[in-house]
């Protein structure tokens, strides 16, 4: 069988492109379909042998400059010479034409949160400043634009798969279509015997709280830098992304950066903090499992795919305000010894590879 990938943006190492590296080491020899590529950040990750990328080039990894483009450059793609096509969509992937030659099986991350339930918070921001009110009507009429075709698109794939019961819930939602939920797997190297050697690998005030993810603002790390900030926690934050030097300024003398980190010293990293804290909203979200799997508790908001994979008071704690008072409030009363071990390393296992990949190649056979 002759199989094609595709993820609309390979500029970031996120939890989506952690799924998509999964899928392309399952079909080591398919081509994969991008928009916008950086090969510095992840050519190690995806090689450029295997990239393609429209024959229209974008010249900037802002990919902000061109959502207008990019239905267009999706569907100029063929897939004529393929008897099965996956995507992995957060926004544009799942519009592809095929016209049932080849199959098409769409993994959802999420449909385009700024086109549905984060439009607002998105115009509302860039509707700040001098140029905000021009900002904020250009992107109004851009995103309508782009709705209407999301919606259209959204019956293309032949199947759908969604990464939690919340995405699963915005695929009816927005799309009125049904979808099976298929979780994200960890890496096996976090369910490994033996990972997490608890190394503190010099750090100053190691009892400390953990972020680790991808700087940008609907992460809603500010939350936790303020809440640390007003609690005198200490609190180490792990990744790279465009909102880093906004999140500096904020951060007080108890808050430190420790940039992007790979799997075995993250792990050490993880293994030794008194909790992970996941202050936003998400679809599902890796870290607190990869946080579970080295035996230490998740501090999450209460909403989202958190309330998928956390068990309060057994894994994890939440807070109920999108706040830093009520983050404070938990951080303040914090016990890490009441949670077990073993109990989360038990929910860590449920979302391993192998279980990802028997029911992708389920789903797979079902299609043909």
């Amino acid at each position: 069988m002759k199989v094609a990938l595709i993820h609309e943006l390979l500029t970031m190492r996120g939890g989506a492109e952690r799924v998509f590296k999964i899928i392309s080491e399952m079909y080591p020899e398919a081509p994969i379909y991008t928009l916008l590529y950086d090969e510095k950040k992840l050519g190690d990750w995806f090689p450029k042998s295997r990239v393609r990328t429209p024959e229209r080039k974008f010249r900037s990894n802002n990919h902000h400059r061109y959502l207008n483009q990019f239905p267009e450059a999706v569907q100029s793609w063929d897939f004529s010479e393929f008897d099965l096509v996956i995507s992995s969509s957060s926004a544009f992937a799942h519009g592809i034409i095929t016209n049932g030659k080849p199959k098409h099986l769409c993994y959802v991350h999420s449909p385009a949160r700024y086109l549905w339930d984060r439009t607002h918070d998105v115009l509302d921001r860039a509707g700040k400043g001098m140029l905000g009110p021009i900002k904020r009507r250009y992107l109004e009429r851009i995103f309508h634009k782009l709705r209407v075709w999301d919606t259209e698109s959204s019956a293309r794939p032949d199947k759908l798969l969604a990464a939690s019961k919340e995405v699963q819930r915005r695929i009816e939602l927005y799309w009125r279509r049904e979808s099976e939920v298929l979780y994200p797997p960890v890496d096996d190297s976090w369910l490994e015997s033996g990972s997490g050697s608890g190394s503190d690998f010099g750090m100053e005030n190691p009892d400390y709280f953990l972020i680790v993810s991808t700087l940008v603002d609907y992460k809603r790390i500010d939350l936790a830098i303020e809440a640390c900030n007003k609690t005198k926690q200490y609190l180490k934050i792990v990744g790279e992304g465009p909102a880093i030097n906004k999140l500096k300024k904020i951060a007080g003398p108890t808050i430190e950066f420790y940039g992007y980190r790979e799997n075995d010293e993250l792990k050490d990293i993880v293994a030794n903090a008194k909790a992970i804290i996941f202050p936003g909203k998400e679809d599902f979200g890796l870290v607190p499992i990869e946080s579970m799997s080295q035996g230490t508790p998740v501090i999450a908001f209460r909403g989202g795919g958190a309330l998928e994979t956390i068990s309060e008071g057994r894994t994890g704690s939440f807070f109920d305000e999108f706040s830093s008072d009520s983050l404070a409030k938990v951080l303040t009363n914090f016990n890490p010894d009441v949670f077990h071990k073993d109990l989360m390393l038990s929910a860590a296992s449920k979302y391993s590879r192998k279980v990802f990949e028997d029911k992708l190649n389920n789903t797979i056979n079902e299609l043909f």
